[in-house]
């Protein structure tokens, strides 16, 4: 996130009416509901976590094991079980 200078953007009417309730301090100003995009739409993060999570899956079914899959994939033993819980 970056800071911008609220006298820069803002119009100086609005400005003096927001420093009725805060100056001198940073403000959070959130995303309109509307706008708002749910988690990995921007990038392929989902996409590459489906397909590893399928990949751990198949190569359960095809008899490896938790303990072997977890090591391979970096993550816990319980990751792995919830995932393949979450596939079935």
């Amino acid at each position: 996130m970056k800071y911008v200078n609220a006298e820069k953007m803002l119009p100086e009417k609005l400005l003096r009416s927001i420093q009725e309730y805060t100056q001198g301090s940073y403000l959070y100003i959130p995303i309109r509901e509307e706008d708002k995009k749910q988690w990995g739409e921007c990038t392929e993060s989902k996409q590459i976590l489906r397909e590893r999570n399928e990949s751990i899956v198949q190569a359960y079914r095809s008899g490896s094991s938790v303990k072997t899959l977890a090591l391979h994939y970096y993550l816990t033993e319980h990751s792995i079980r919830r995932i393949i819980r979450g596939q079935r």
